[in-house]
């Protein structure tokens, strides 16, 4: 194992619940009616695919990008302050460098929130490639991050890479680019469906793999 990349919203950051609210209120600004636990379920898709979900595809070509606009401005006004780690972080990230193991942030939000996230998890120095909506044409569940990142790490074979996600979306796009997916469950999905999306082990949280990381994947060498 050479590198690990990392979803950042539900794996590194207790960030779902709002990004969920946000979202709710994005929609109900413009007439749109949508359930809580509807619209959480879908966050680790990018807007360009969570939209479609609940847009008509006339709408969405109409206002979809005033609906996004409007819920990315919300989300840093109300929510981006709540945002916080969970635990263990950095300390994970130190345990992974220590390993000699290259570390990337794979996101479906747009680079100025990546860069913020970083911020907020204090790992900007432990960091060596960000990927985000900016660098793909297509959000997850679409591969196209993922291979973003790969192609940033340049040299490394994808057997020597993993995922790290807390969402169905993750492990389907890593599984599309060729990389194996490590589930976290404190995105708030549920164990059988990280299973069946693919990943291939699943943790509860940072600190459970930092504590099991030595018999891990990402220990391998």
């Amino acid at each position: 194992m050479r590198a690990v990349i990392f979803d950042i919203d539900g794996t590194l950051l207790d960030s779902v619940d709002l990004h969920g609210r946000a979202w709710v209120e994005a929609f109900a600004h413009f007439g749109v009616e949508t359930d809580q636990t509807e619209v959480r379920r879908q966050i680790g898709k990018g807007g360009d695919e969570l939209m479609p979900v609940f847009l008509p595809r006339e709408r969405l070509a109409r206002e979809g990008g005033a609906i996004e606009s409007y819920r990315s401005d919300l989300f840093k006004r109300k929510y981006l302050s709540e945002v916080r780690p969970f635990p263990a972080v950095r300390p994970l990230f130190e345990r992974i460098r220590v390993g000699g193991l290259k570390i990337a942030l794979a996101s479906s939000g747009k680079r100025a929130e990546v860069e913020r996230y970083q911020e907020i998890l204090q790992i900007g120095d432990l960091v060596d490639v960000a990927t985000s909506s900016d660098d793909a044409d297509r959000s997850k569940p679409h591969p196209d991050i993922f291979e973003a990142a790969v192609k940033k790490f340049g040299g490394i074979d994808k057997d020597a890479m993993i995922v790290v996600g807390d969402t169905p979306y993750d492990a389907e796009a890593a599984g599309k680019a060729g990389l194996r997916t490590i589930g976290m469950l404190c995105g708030g999905f549920p164990e059988a469906e990280l299973s069946a999306a693919g990943c291939v082990k699943i943790y509860r949280d940072p600190q459970d793999l930092l504590d099991g990381f030595d018999d891990s994947l990402l220990a391998s060498t």
